[in-house]
């Protein structure tokens, strides 16, 4: 049977580790466990220990790490998304879940020319990220960055170090099919999704003149979320 498994940032074997209120609520009143129990906790950056509990108190929780797995310190497949916040943001949070499940590594909420959402409520997104990497028991956190505007976007470092890079977009353009360009062995790729409304054309420009291979995700018109979901798919399990 496995272990419950939960988010700690940090800690080491030997140490007695409080856990977060919302944690420890969990612990004590869902699961409702008592001291001698065990337990997992991941820092999202690739460590995995098993505790077991020494203290608990109505709102806290005391664990003591007995023991650190080194057989999950792996690096992650490198995948990254960059795509436009949604109008709706429940649409925007369900892409981060599911992108979180299948191992996108990182993601960029990308404010382009016909982003309809500026607000980014970024402590609340991340948190739906922790929440689908445990449910999918795994203990590598994708990195959430912060909103970027699409021109800051290029003009920046980081963004430009993945070897394979996309755009999908709806214009009437020559495009390839991702399915087929994706080859064994590219993990490390980067897939640009736009708004609802779609990359402008000089966006599009910008992009494929940046790098970018143009590419189609399929022969209907999808959602931006969906087309976040179904890119990751197609690189982090092709």
């Amino acid at each position: 049977m496995q272990l419950p498994f939960f988010f700690h940032a940090q800690a080491a074997v030997g140490q007695l580790v409080n856990l977060d209120e919302t944690t420890a609520r969990h612990v004590l009143q869902v699961l409702r466990m008592q001291v001698g129990e065990g337990l997992q906790l991941t820092n999202g950056e690739g460590i995995l220990w098993t505790a077991t509990i020494s203290e608990v108190g109505k709102k806290n929780c005391v664990v003591r790490v007995d023991m650190e797995d080194a057989q999950e310190r792996q690096t992650p497949r490198r995948i990254g998304v960059a795509i436009s916040p949604t109008k709706n943001a429940s649409r925007f949070e369900w892409f981060l879940e599911k992108a979180t499940e299948l191992g996108v590594a990182e993601i960029f909420p990308l404010l382009t020319q016909r982003t309809e959402r500026a607000h980014f409520r970024y402590d609340r997104m991340r948190q739906i990220c922790i929440s689908a990497m445990l449910q999918s028991r795994q203990v590598w956190l994708p990195l959430l960055h912060q909103p970027v505007n699409f021109d800051k976007f290029f003009t920046g470092e980081n963004p430009h170090t993945f070897h394979h890079k996309w755009i999908a977009h709806c214009e009437d353009y020559e495009k390839h099919s991702l399915a087929k360009v994706l080859q064994p062995g590219m993990e490390d790729s980067l897939l640009l999704i736009g708004p609802e409304g779609d990359f402008t054309p000089e966006e599009i420009f910008t992009a494929t003149n940046g790098g970018y291979l143009a590419v189609t995700l399929g022969n209907t018109r999808l959602r931006t979320e969906t087309a976040g979901v179904v890119g990751a798919a197609l690189m982090c399990l092709g």
